[in-house]
């Protein structure tokens, strides 16, 4: 059985090839903690690390450590008690197993570039607005709400990046439509890759960051008074001006 100890020091070695910690995103964390399963790291019934654990070795947030293990547990993968800890499910190499044919209907989105990504954004997200006006309740303005928050208050790229990525799953959760969710989130993994990370910091401005948050208030604002045309407008014209300073960072604003 591998020790608490050495769990943490596996998340940390920069000596494991497959363990690359370069991005510090939800998607990164989860396909390593996947990778580690398929490699046998845990055993059914052993403990995982703990939260706080995760979160040094991976320099993320508590609430990305815990949307990836309630993805963990939601596959069947991960049992988890209060006080205890989170445990491999006894059945969880033949889920993982199972789950394997789905993983590979995904992969061609392996890959999507981000023009390709910005391209299926500007398609779907606007296209979502009535659905969010319809279906989103108080609960899921709030969440909205806490991730401009979050995102004003952001004193790194990263966590910025995080919030702004937060609040526009958000308003997909809002829809409360599981085919729409399937759809963004193969979207959202394309964005926590790499290249797309390596395009955004290089054209995220102060000015342009503190652009971004207003549009952000002014969609969340139309969402919430239930206006489909100012809300589409926003969404619209956010997007459009992300892919122009995205792909042409040195045009003026």
């Amino acid at each position: 059985m591998v020790s608490q100890t050495d769990i943490h020091y596996h998340l940390h070695s920069p000596s494991n090839p497959d363990h690359p910690l370069s991005t510090d995103t939800a998607f990164r964390l989860k396909e390593m903690l996947l990778a580690d399963l398929r490699r046998g790291r845990w055993q059914p019934g052993e403990r995982l690390p703990a939260e706080r654990q995760m979160m040094e070795a991976f320099q993320v947030g508590r609430s990305t450590v815990r949307r990836v293990l309630t993805q963990m547990k939601e596959m069947g993968l991960i049992t988890q008690s209060v006080g205890s800890g989170t445990y491999l499910a006894p059945d969880a190499l033949e889920r993982l197993a199972q789950a394997a044919p789905a993983a590979d209907a995904m992969l061609p989105t392996m890959g999507t570039s981000p023009a390709e990504l910005m391209e299926a954004r500007i398609a779907f997200e606007p296209a979502l607005v009535e659905m969010t006006i319809r279906n989103a309740n108080s609960a899921d303005f709030s969440i909205m709400e806490q991730c401009l928050a979050k995102a004003e208050d952001a004193i790194s790229f990263e966590e910025f990046e995080h919030w702004d990525g937060a609040l526009h799953q958000a308003i997909a959760e809002a829809t409360h439509n599981s085919f729409v969710l399937t759809v963004f989130r193969l979207m959202h993994e394309v964005r926590e890759r790499a290249e797309w990370g390596q395009l955004k910091r290089k054209s995220l401005t102060p000015d342009r960051r503190r652009a971004y948050q207003n549009e952000h208030r002014i969609l969340v604002n139309a969402l919430r008074e239930r206006d489909a045309p100012l809300a589409r407008k926003a969404i619209i014209e956010h997007l459009m001006h992300v892919r122009r300073n995205l792909f042409h960072p040195e045009s003026m604003e």
